[in-house]
């Protein structure tokens, strides 16, 4: 390969060189990373004054500083019905950050694994509240009603009061889109969950879908199920 403006007697440290793959920002990175500093010790302050559990979501609202942080980060048009979806998204963010910003992140065979079948509980501890981040356009999913397929990015997760996972997911993060969608479900750890239709859970119903090898979340059941899978593997940073 000829790089414009060398010569020929260009010595190996001129030449240019493949250099790694820089990590894939996370939702946290592009929002949070800015202002966590500034903004999110006065919110555990807060909490820590009235004797708060953290991740009880009612008493982080109840916070004037979490309300003027999710005030300052809606859009000048209003968010309408939306600032529900907000709200989670710097709830999750805020525990991540109280946490120490663990992010998990999946290669394709182990996605592959844990969608096949639930894995056996793992020793130690897992995360507390990290962002699991998946590999890119593996799975799909419909966020939001008779609108388009997005690829999941990953979720943010932690077990809210009542022993229940509360799983926050990303879709269609990308550098070029402004913005991304969130979805939040929350649910305890399942037993022996079922699609009505029989079809393998994770399966895809896009057109192409399996020769592609691309999964699908149908619901938000599914996607606790997956939070629990991941949280039950024991799979931290």
């Amino acid at each position: 390969m000829r790089v414009p403006g060398q010569s020929e007697a260009a010595s190996a440290s001129d030449r240019a060189t493949i250099l790694p793959v820089p990590p894939r920002p996370t939702p946290y990175d592009l929002v949070f990373a800015p202002l966590a500093e500034q903004r999110f010790p006065a919110i555990r302050a807060a909490l820590s004054d009235t004797g708060s559990d953290p991740r009880d979501r009612d008493a982080f609202l109840l916070t004037a500083e979490a309300a003027r942080l999710i005030h300052d980060l809606r859009p000048d048009e209003g968010l309408g019905e939306d600032i529900d979806r907000l709200a989670a998204l710097v709830h999750h963010a805020f525990l991540f950050w109280e946490h120490g910003s663990e992010l998990v992140s999946l290669d394709r065979t182990l996605t592959d694994k844990l969608l096949g079948s639930p894995p056996p509980s793992a020793e130690g501890t897992p995360a507390q509240a990290p962002y699991v981040q998946v590999p890119e356009r593996q799975i799909w999913a419909r966020p939001v009603e008779q609108e388009a397929y997005e690829p999941l990015d990953g979720w943010f997760a932690h077990v809210a009061p009542g022993s229940l996972l509360r799983v926050l997911a990303v879709f269609g993060l990308h550098p070029d889109r402004m913005g991304f969608t969130v979805v939040e479900a929350i649910g305890p750890r399942s037993t022996n969950l079922l699609r009505p239709d029989g079809s393998p859970l994770f399966a895809p119903t896009l057109r192409g879908g399996d020769a592609a090898r691309l999964r699908e979340i149908l619901g938000g059941e599914e996607l606790v199920e997956l939070g629990w899978r991941v949280r039950d593997a024991g799979k931290t940073p």
